[in-house]
């Protein structure tokens, strides 16, 4: 099929992309080699010509790779220099004669985060060094605009913010469930949308006015964010609808193949059996809410919890979802056991960047 939509297409990444759309669960990694036409061993076999046969890499280390990149917890990652010849070897197609540009961040979009933090600013900076020339520039990327309909959009800055659709979402007995959600488009897909603080703000007011109608006056006893971004989600939704409550910080390190909760973390003190909101800025693949439920139950037992994120990561290429189960996280926040969650956007792999790149 990868090559057939390759002869149709005339490209690898539109073929890529494509047979993404068709079957979420295939990792980038490998829809790529599929539509280069390539069996894993042939894959190995293609890299090598891409040293010049100064590598002996063998299908195993491509089977490892894409394993990895479906994040099950077993692979292992390609290095950085690894990521870059795939990107040349998926880019000569089926027949080896073409010389399309890949991106290395298309590559393995989904799987970007898991990379190891150094391989991860390296490839960003490569990326922006390196576009080829009939990329668009991050320059231009700020006369594309996207006029959300709820909105104007700036005089002076272009907006990021797509139109607006009602979303049902898992809410309090009772609640109301549909939420208004708007999209963030990347007007260069496979690369980390860079949020500006304008759209930072409208999707912190976004989510403020999902309380604000969730049909139920919800008193908070702390209000958590998750990292920096999170921490900073929490202080404004903090102030703004639960009468100033405490703050909480859950400042999670990655480790291999997971995360663990730094010791920097702040649990306020609060009543028993506290209500509890936590903010994150993304939510993806990983199961990351899950482990810090858990982890905010050991602290506070009995307590009831609320979420909120920023951005929630969407299984196809239409971010304007029809359910909640499009959402790439759907059965990892059903599987917390929240008593209602609230998202601000929807996004495309490999995800968005908050303003100043907090983390």
């Amino acid at each position: 099929m990868g090559k057939k939509l390759w002869a149709e297409l005339g490209s690898a990444r539109s073929a890529a992309t494509e047979l993404l759309a068709r079957y979420p669960d295939v990792p980038s990694l490998q829809a790529y080699r599929y539509a280069a036409g390539l069996s894993q061993d042939m894959a190995a076999e293609r890299y090598n010509e891409v040293t010049g046969n100064q590598t002996s890499l063998g299908g195993t280390s491509i089977n490892a790779w894409e394993t990895w990149a479906r994040g099950r917890g077993q692979g292992s990652p390609p290095s950085l220099s690894s990521v870059l010849i795939l990107c040349a070897a998926y880019g000569r197609g089926p027949v080896g004669a073409a010389e399309e540009y890949v991106s290395p961040t298309e590559l393995i979009a989904e799987a970007y985060e898991r990379l190891p933090i150094e391989d991860q600013l390296s490839l960003k900076r490569f990326t922006e060094n390196n576009q080829p020339r009939h990329e668009i520039t991050r320059r231009q990327l700020h006369s594309i605009s996207v006029t959300p309909e709820f909105g104007p959009a700036s005089d002076e800055t272009t907006s990021q913010v797509g139109g607006e659709f009602t979303l049902s979402v898992p809410t309090v007995e009772h609640g109301n469930s549909d939420i208004l959600v708007y999209s963030l488009p990347n007007p260069q897909p496979g690369q980390l949308l860079d949020l500006t603080w304008e759209t930072f703000g409208v999707g912190i007011e976004q989510v403020s006015r999902q309380i604000k109608n969730v049909g139920k006056r919800l008193d908070v006893d702390a209000c958590f964010g998750v990292n920096e971004a999170g921490l900073v989600m929490a202080t404004f939704l903090a102030s703004s609808r639960f009468s100033r409550c405490k703050i909480g910080y859950l400042r999670c390190n990655k480790i291999r193949d997971g995360i663990n909760l730094d010791d920097a973390s702040h649990f306020p003190e609060t009543r028993s059996a506290p209500t509890i909101f936590i903010c994150d800025f993304e939510v993806k693949h990983a199961d990351v809410v899950g482990y810090l439920a858990r982890r905010v139950r050991e602290h506070y037992p009995k307590a009831e919890l609320y979420f909120a994120v920023f951005g929630a990561m969407t299984k196809g290429r239409d971010l304007r979802v029809r359910s909640f189960d499009e959402l790439t996280g759907a059965k990892i926040m059903r599987a917390a056991g929240f008593e209602a969650i609230f998202i601000a956007a929807t996004m495309s792999p490999p995800g968005i960047e908050p303003p100043l790149e907090l983390r």
